[in-house]
């Protein structure tokens, strides 16, 4: 495994994992801010100037030297990256929800109108695909499905060793793909044409400083019209010069060195939250940066903000919001938590601040003036594979935005409802936001425990508590079937697809078991559900066994009819063994390899390097035709 990843494992087996947790439901909350007062209304202060941000840094340095002297060393934190400092970047306009490609998705977003970085994406008559460090072109118009080009996923004079290409969106004739380089200490921003024909030509790699941004849930890009948002940590140096820790941006170019590098926010776009930090666990600083991708010389505006290491990041049609979580805590209750809201326009931030952390990013929506959250008073976050721990117990918090000010305010007990009677069994929590409902469960973590054979429901905006639904096998997915809902996961070896219809009531529906399967993709993006009618669809998703090759996934294809469940076929992999295809770069498929894609009456599998078209036959999806775009199949341009 590499070094990437590895640190993941050894972070979360560090993290606290310990026994019962006082939350504020059921005991008293910390101390709160009034909902009228000086806060409301209030922003978070930048720093005055690059003096005044060295006079804190200072600070924060005294603190630790003294605390050092007072107390046995801790273990060792997370080491900053490599020191790296193009011209300083023009600010970029603030983007909009409504200028999001008319294009219909392909992809299974949380947000509508929110892109999120993946592995396939759509421009026209063209599938774009990223995989294993490089990028393909499949053309699908006018009834064709033929491979056009490929390129590796980074620049001609980059050396790609030590670096991982995870994400990429496609914005107009631009394709951007998000890469980490161990090599370099940092994010890439890569930049590529795409033309008319399908052919692909390198623009630009943008470098820039930041620790490594996996996580086994969520995606650090995001895409709203033509502009580029992405969230980076950074864990601040307090033992060396802090500029050279702070974000930077330079354009790669052949011999560029440390001197090529240029802070992209000054100390005007940094700012300081009203909890207190404790260098004892680490402090970062949770950039999110904003890209203008309608220029050819991409142009950033970066804002900043400081806080605790251990954070989940989620994008809103209008803000940015960063939960960050302290790792060092008293296990016996929820961590105090500090929520900051980075509006995408460019106006300064505000906060808030909360018990507990999220699971991941579907912990949240924004909506109608609130935000509402579910959190877990021993999760740890977004971080690696932190969201498979032990997250505790849990809680629906709703809030009014107004609560977001200038820090000092704290959630009440009376924000909080406790889920009660869930136990996850050691298994790893699955949540999200479907209609007006928030759906809570648990399935297999990489632990492989098994769960709990209840889900939990609630009407988010209600006071009403949560209830217990029976659902007969853990809950591994929730999706959403238009309003309604479905859950998927095992019941011993088999998956289990069960529909939930959300209205007065949560109750199961349909029920559809696929023997001796398991699901081929974790992702949110390995589900997509394309609806046909009101009350009508086309579920699709990767899965292992249940009649295909069990070396590969295959995807498998239900019809939703009112919420009846039936099989609407399957499109599997061609048998055989990894193709051989001299990767330089990711060479580990961590995003997935398999996804279902429909485009207008047409339907995909993208299985590997295959990609396979089915058709519609007497009621079932079957095989019409596939396409290898391997490497060895397609000629680069």
């Amino acid at each position: 495994m590499n070094g990437r990843r590895m640190m993941g494992w050894g972070l979360l087996l560090a993290l606290p994992m310990a026994g019962a947790v006082a939350w504020s439901g059921s005991a008293p909350a910390p101390k709160a801010a009034t909902d009228t007062g000086a806060a409301q209304g209030a922003t978070l202060r930048a720093f005055s100037s690059e003096a005044a941000l060295k006079a804190e840094l200072e600070r924060l340095r005294r603190e630790e030297r003294e605390r050092r002297r007072r107390e046995p060393p801790p273990p060792p934190a997370a080491p900053p990256p490599a020191p790296m400092a193009a011209a300083p970047a023009a600010e970029a306009a603030a983007p909009s929800a409504g200028a999001a490609a008319k294009e219909e998705s392909i992809t299974n977003t949380q947000v509508a109108g929110v892109d999120e970085g993946g592995i396939v994406k759509r421009r026209g008559d063209h599938l774009v695909v990223l995989r294993r460090g490089r990028l393909f072109t499949i053309r699908i118009g006018g009834d064709a499905l033929k491979p056009i080009a490929s390129l590796d996923a980074f620049g001609p004079d980059i050396d790609p060793s030590g670096a991982w290409y995870d994400e990429m969106l496609v914005s107009g004739d631009t394709i951007v793909v998000i890469g980490y380089s161990y090599q370099r200490g940092g994010t890439e921003i890569g930049l590529f044409d795409l033309d008319a024909s399908g052919g692909l030509k390198y623009r630009a790699t943008y470098h820039l400083r930041s620790n490594d941004y996996y996580s086994s849930r969520n995606y650090a890009s995001r895409l709203i019209g033509d502009k580029l948002i992405f969230y980076a940590p950074l864990f601040l140096n307090l033992h060396g010069d802090y500029t050279d820790s702070l974000p930077a941006l330079r354009r790669w170019q052949r011999g560029t060195d440390a001197r090529g590098f240029a802070r992209i926010l000054d100390a005007k776009r940094i700012y300081r939250g009203y909890g207190k930090l404790d260098a004892r666990s680490g402090i970062a600083l949770h950039t999110v940066t904003v890209c203008d991708l309608a220029k050819a010389d991409m142009q950033c505006r970066a804002t900043a903000v400081f806080g605790a290491p251990g954070q989940v990041f989620h994008v809103s049609e209008d803000a940015a919001f960063v939960w960050t979580t302290p790792w060092s805590r008293d296990p016996r209750k929820p961590a105090l938590s500090e929520v900051f809201r980075i509006p995408l326009d460019g106006r300064p931030p505000s906060a808030m601040r909360a018990e507990g952390a999220p699971i991941d990013q579907l912990s949240f929506l924004q909506r109608d003036g609130f935000l509402n959250v579910l959190v877990g008073s021993r999760a740890n976050g977004q971080w690696m594979w932190a969201p498979e721990g032990d997250a505790g117990q849990l809680a629906l918090m709703r809030v009014p935005l107004s609560m977001f000010g200038d820090g000092r305010m704290v959630a009440k007990a009376a924000h909080y409802r406790s889920v009660t009677g869930f136990d996850a069994g050691g298994g790893a929590v699955q949540n999200r936001f479907v209609g007006d409902w928030l759906l809570v469960g648990a399935g297999r973590s990489w632990r492989g425990i098994a769960m709990s054979d209840n889900i939990h429901a609630v009407r988010y905006a209600s006071r009403e508590p949560f209830a217990a639904v029976t659902i007969g096998h853990a809950a591994e997915r929730f999706e959403a079937l238009g309003s309604d809902g479905i859950v998927i996961g095992r019941s011993d070896n088999d998956l289990v697809f069960t529909s939930l219809r959300l209205g007065r009531t949560a109750e199961t529906a349909g029920r559809y078991v696929l023997p001796q399967a398991s699901q081929g993709e974790q992702r949110t993006h390995g589900f997509f559900y394309r609806p046909t009618g009101a009350q009508s669809g086309v579920v699709g998703l990767p899965v292992l066994g249940g009649g295909g090759d069990a070396s590969g996934a295959s995807v498998f294809y239900l019809y939703n009819r009112a919420l009846q469940l039936s099989e609407a076929g399957q499109l599997k992999a061609k048998p055989g063994g990894t193709l051989a295809d001299d990767c330089k770069a990711s060479c580990v498929d961590w995003y997935g390899n398999a996804r279902p894609i429909f485009i207008g009456e047409r339907v995909f599998a993208l299985l590997g390097y295959e990609l396979v078209e089915g058709g519609f036959e007497r009621d079932r999806i079957r095989e019409r035709r596939r396409v290898d775009f391997s490497p060895r199949q397609v000629i680069a341009r």
